[in-house]
């Protein structure tokens, strides 16, 4: 049966691999389970991400598209997973964990209602579908990580309950002065303002703004697109893959096999662990109370596994950062890891911007920009323009 016809009943009652008997560690964004003693433990962790998957018969996309993104939303749904993982962090922290039947806290609703596959939800495959028109992808073409990664990052900024910072670092290069800037930009003007002499501290400056500016860290999704070889990913890089899903700050990674995207949240051994969008679900209708029938945006069955080596090289790594220390630990935690011998870091962490980097911020690109040669260069760049990591 091909996986994109695969319906929901269908994975439930299907037959699928148990969990390995294994005393090797299971890593689950940022967790570590033992598959011998705690694998109910390891199922709810599993089953409480957010499941987005190919839905059918919602509200044409764009008033006329399609109504269904089964064999092309793919990468969209992960995309939606990684951040809908953001969100339940957000609003209800990295321990929650979902529950059949149980009355759910209006928060989790608030998150599920953002995705739900309609033109006014933030973060639904029509606004995704549609913004992505304007990163020169037509409505129905297959994204890559990096053209959901910038759009994400376009539709954060109207979410203005998340008020979350989606940053999305190019040139496999993270610049931690960029990240605050854009976490605290209270900072700059308290910064102005000390130069004119008209205010004493950043904190008095923090305060001089208008509220919704007056947090002192706004919470940052941080997603790095990399290409870790040519066609195949370059084991140089399989060790640097897996500690990333060790950090308690992990979102996971987006990626898969080409034209067929996954979403990893872990590894065991030489196994990825992941949650699979190729399965086509009637698309659903909140009820009159906003309450949303949820059951099928969660796995309830065990997750999928695949060979690491199996991995596409073009991927886009996720973390959260809800406040500025799980930020500076986030730093620390892959200086360590750069100390160690064994593997070759995938991307680079850096003070300040080096001068060769163009800035993304000087192109004065708005989700509404249409100089498409721009785009291309800077964004549009799933298979050709990335630099290639080697050794």
């Amino acid at each position: 049966m091909d996986a994109a016809t695969l319906t929901y009943d269908t994975l439930r009652f299907g037959e699928f691999e148990d969990f390995p008997e294994t005393s090797e560690p299971v890593w689950i964004l940022g967790k570590e389970y033992n598959a011998l003693t705690e694998k109910d433990e390891i199922l709810s962790d599993v089953t409480s991400r957010l499941w987005f998957t190919y839905r059918k018969n919602f509200p044409p996309i764009g008033g006329t598209g399609p109504t269904s993104d089964t064999g092309w939303g793919c990468m969209l749904r992960c995309g939606q997973m990684i951040l809908g993982e953001a969100l339940v962090c957000r609003h209800l922290g990295r321990d929650w964990r979902w529950a059949r039947d149980q009355k759910q806290r209006e928060e989790y609703i608030s998150i599920l209602n953002a995705f739900i596959d309609k033109k006014d939800s933030y973060y639904s495959i029509h606004q995704i579908a549609q913004m992505g028109v304007g990163e020169g992808k037509p409505i129905g073409q297959w994204y890559g990580p990096n053209t959901v990664a910038q759009v994400l990052k376009k539709l954060a900024v109207f979410d203005t309950w998340s008020r979350l910072v989606v940053h999305v670092a190019m040139d496999n290069t993270v610049v931690i002065e960029e990240i605050k800037r854009l976490c605290m930009p209270w900072l700059d003007i308290a910064g102005e303002a000390e130069g004119m002499g008209e205010l004493n501290g950043c904190l008095e400056g923090a305060c001089a703004l208008a509220e919704e500016e007056t947090a002192l860290w706004k919470p940052l999704v941080l997603l790095i697109p990399l290409r870790l070889g040519l066609s195949d990913i370059n084991e140089a890089y399989i060790e640097t893959l897996k500690q990333c899903f060790m950090l308690p700050q992990s979102l996971g990674v987006i990626g898969g096999k080409p034209n067929s995207a996954h979403y990893f949240i872990g590894y065991v051994g030489e196994e990825l662990i992941y949650l699979d969008p190729h399965t086509t679900q009637p698309a659903v209708e909140p009820c009159e109370d906003s309450q949303v029938p949820d059951e099928t945006y969660h796995c309830q069955h065990p997750p999928c596994r695949m060979h690491i080596c199996e991995l596409d090289p073009s991927i886009a790594a996720g973390f959260f950062c809800r406040t500025e220390d799980e930020f500076d630990d986030w730093c620390m935690r892959l200086r360590r890891l750069s100390c160690k011998r064994g593997g070759l870091p995938m991307f680079e962490l850096v003070d300040s911007q080096p001068s060769h980097m163009v800035s993304v911020d000087a192109l004065n690109l708005t989700p509404d920009f249409s100089d498409s040669d721009r785009l291309e260069r800077f964004f549009d760049s799933e298979d050709e323009e990335f630099e290639i990591l080697s050794l």
